[in-house]
């Protein structure tokens, strides 16, 4: 083969070789056209999904949102029974809005959120506020202690309304006080029968280093100003309020929990919907692990679903970040968890 016909092969050759490396090119660019619009068409599928369920929260929200106000605005000026039906409605419409609105965190944006956190929170304060203009709390007193309850752990209850002043008239029937408990406690063991908090608002406060059991059924407890305290209480039927708790122990069941300005406290809890924290740190939680005689009568006289327990299910409003869980609370190691209380 002479020189000449070398090089024309190798020619070839070389321009075989050029020829295969465009059509690779070209084939390696189609290929990335075709995957590059791929990629934006699932983009902008995910984002019509996401919009539309976006859309779907939010209208849902607005309008379930509107129905309890205006539930909470037809309270002005019907009677008494009707006001307490429409407040009860309302909170259970309200544990629904904040059901939903857990449940949608994984679509919604930051502001989204922020923006229907901050509606509910107005929404919780509103249902206060029409409560306490509604249905106003009798004021209530406290028992003497007698020399005999100094001795032994005291029993602290609302005083009946013959204890505040002169008989009523026999012939008008006085109403029961609606709202029971005991303050200003220092170093004591408090105890309350079912009999004296059955059924009825149950308020504690400014308690240091006391230990507390309350047998029975509330409607709802507030606790307020508590401070190095142990607090175990029998199922309670619907909401418990605590606020400025530091260095404690709470032990209830419950169907909601809101908790602000707390700080350091353990709190062994049963709830049907979502505990709620806000201005907390140090907060950690575990399942209810207290048992008494009546319990399960409480149970039942309560309400609440035994089976459904959502102790570890936290939202902080502080706490905005949905990918991760807040620092603020915690859930007690099983190890470290109290299950025995009246040793």
């Amino acid at each position: 083969m002479d020189a000449a016909t070398e090089v024309g092969q190798e020619d070839g050759f070389a321009g075989e070789s050029c020829a295969a490396r465009v059509q690779e090119r070209l084939q390696k660019r189609h290929q990335e056209r075709l995957e590059d619009a791929e990629r934006r068409k699932e983009a902008k599928e995910k984002q019509s999904v996401a919009e539309e369920k976006g859309e779907y929260f939010s209208s849902t929200f607005n309008g379930e949102r509107a129905c309890v106000e205006e539930l909470l605005a037809s309270c002005s000026g019907a009677d008494r029974a009707a006001v307490s039906q429409k407040l009860e409605e309302a909170t259970a419409k309200t544990l629904q809005l904040q059901k939903f609105l857990s449940d949608s965190l994984a679509f919604l944006t930051q502001y989204e959120l922020r923006q229907a956190q901050a509606a509910l929170q107005k929404l919780q304060t509103s249902l206060t506020e029409a409560r306490e203009v509604a249905l106003p709390k009798k004021k209530f007193a406290f028992r003497g202690r007698t020399k005999a309850a100094d001795k032994a752990p005291s029993r602290a209850a609302d005083a009946p309304a013959s204890d505040a002043g002169p008989p009523a008239d026999s012939g008008s029937a006085a109403a029961p006080p609606e709202q029971c408990g005991f303050s200003n406690k220092n170093d004591e063991f408090v105890t309350m029968t079912a009999e004296e908090i059955q059924k009825r608002d149950l308020l504690l406060t400014h308690l240091t280093n006391c230990k507390v059991r309350l047998y029975g059924s509330p409607s709802t407890l507030h606790l307020k100003h508590i401070d190095g305290c142990e607090i175990l209480c029998g199922p309670v039927s619907s909401s418990i309020f605590i606020d400025h708790c530091r260095n404690s122990t709470l032990v209830f069941p419950c169907q909601q929990l809101r908790t602000h300005h707390t700080t350091d406290t353990r709190v062994y809890l049963h709830v049907t919907s979502r505990a709620i924290i806000e201005d907390c740190s140090g907060v950690s939680f575990a399942p209810f692990s207290w048992s008494y005689p009546t319990l399960d009568e409480d149970f039942a006289l309560s309400g609440l679903d035994r089976d459904r327990n959502n102790w570890s299910q936290v939202d902080d409003f502080n706490w905005l970040a949905a990918e991760t869980t807040s620092p603020n609370w915690a859930v007690i190691p099983e190890a470290d968890r109290q299950t025995h209380w009246d040793a």
